[in-house]
């Protein structure tokens, strides 16, 4: 394959990646106005399916669904490159954070500049919601299916499996009846799952290496450590980044000064609460991934070692070992997906997970809007009202003109610039 054809392609999505603010809903929007209606790589439909499935799996979901995109439109050399392109800025961010964290505090970082970020991602996310609306909700069953995880999102937002829970029952809801789609194809052929077999296999692989090398105090068991436990994470975490970031602290903050570590006198990886909680607020200020933490705590945790070497070696198998499952995960079981597909009832059931992924998009708007700009405007009309003033131009700006998603975002950085010297 020539990826030379592709460089266009992929410099969007180096653009992308420094200009997608506001966590997994925000991108979504982001990917639409980018990829699906300014370069056209994929369809409205092949977008929803594609948020659909990912919401589905472990992992970074926006991540995981521009990885499909990249995999759509040039195979699994173009897909990998789509990933390094995506996740290397914010990872090299926050692996530098966990270098300067020395040289200045969080209270140094005047974090006003990005102020009207969050209202603008309220509006990519109204956006996204907005135009697969049109697409995913046509009958009785969608709009009730719509309605019921919107307000399940909204009551229970920061509850870890309530989107894998609400796509699942969804999933099941649209398959009381096999009217409106009746199977009509001739079964696919046997599924192979032979893929699985090498996420299981480094799964067991990276356990083992981590816990024999501590065990027998190998001379750079941290590193071992690192990678085990951030693949672990990158496997396990349904939610996104609010899910990932309790048990983050868990293990790098609290497990270390649990009696029974300490009895144990096991060399285990830890963190300052401060250094942390810095971390994890200065991820969700900057474009990409919240995955990227990964890369900050790899390194933090390998900061005591003092060397730089092993505190960037910490980063980079932070930044991979969380990343790399979402990416075998993905590209494993999208083929089986797409084969199980035509199965009537997995395409009965895709009725309903996008209707409920619409919903889901419904219930995170209004959940922001009551937790941000209500607040806001409770507490400082003036700003509050401002916040307003950007949702709706932004909304507007992406729905009635063909002004790129980066513009927009500097526009609001300029905003939130001239705002911090007030």
């Amino acid at each position: 394959m020539h990826l030379v054809r592709h460089t266009p392609f992929l410099k969007a999505v180096l653009w992308h990646s420094i200009t997608a603010f506001g966590g997994p809903n925000g991108h979504y929007g982001m990917m639409l106005k980018t990829f699906v209606h300014q370069r056209k790589d994929i369809t409205e439909n092949e977008l929803v399916d594609f948020v659909s499935f990912c919401n589905m799996l472990p992992g970074a979901s926006s991540t995981q669904t521009l990885t499909l995109i990249g995999y759509k439109r040039g195979g699994i050399p173009l897909a990998i490159l789509t990933l390094i392109i995506w996740i290397t800025p914010a990872c090299l961010l926050m692996g530098g954070l966990s270098f300067l964290l020395d040289y200045f505090s969080d209270q140094s970082i005047n974090t006003k500049i990005f102020h009207f970020i969050q209202p603008m991602a309220i509006a990519f996310i109204a956006f996204s919601a907005f135009r697969i609306f049109k697409i995913a909700v046509n009958n009785t069953i969608t709009r009730v299916v719509m309605v019921v995880a919107a307000i399940a999102t909204f009551l229970y937002f920061k509850t870890p499996w309530v989107f894998p829970a609400l796509l699942v029952m969804a999933g099941i809801a649209t398959n009381f009846s096999d009217k409106r789609i009746p199977q009509k194809e001739v079964p696919p052929k046997q599924i192979k799952w032979g893929n699985l077999l090498i996420f299981l296999a480094l799964f067991g692989i990276a356990g083992y290496f981590s816990e024999t090398s501590t065990k027998n105090n190998w001379p750079n068991h941290k590193a071992f450590n690192v990678f085990e436990s951030h693949y672990r994470f990158g496997s396990l975490v349904f939610g996104g980044g609010d899910v990932l970031m309790p048990l983050m602290y868990e293990q790098y903050v609290v497990r270390p000064t649990t009696q029974r570590i300490i009895d144990s006198k096991r060399d285990v990886l830890k963190m300052e609460q401060q250094d942390f909680l810095t971390g994890s607020g200065i991820v969700r200020a900057i474009p990409g991934p919240v995955f990227s933490i990964g890369a900050f705590t790899g390194g933090m945790v390998l900061r005591g070692d003092n060397t730089f070497f092993s505190q960037a070696l910490g980063c980079f198998l932070g930044g991979i070992g969380i990343f790399l499952p979402s990416a075998l995960l993905v590209l494993f079981f999208f083929p089986v997906w797409h084969n199980l597909k035509k199965y009537a009832v997995i395409y009965r059931s895709l009725e309903g997970i996008n209707a409920a992924v619409v919903g889901i998009m419904i219930g995170a708007t209004i959940f922001l809007i009551n937790a941000t700009l209500v607040n806001e405007i409770w507490h400082n009309s003036r700003i509050g009202w401002l916040d307003v003033a950007v949702v709706i131009t932004t909304f507007s700006l992406l729905q009635f003109t063909k002004i790129r998603a980066p513009f927009i975002v500097l526009a609001c950085l300029l905003l939130g610039l001239v705002y911090s010297f007030s």
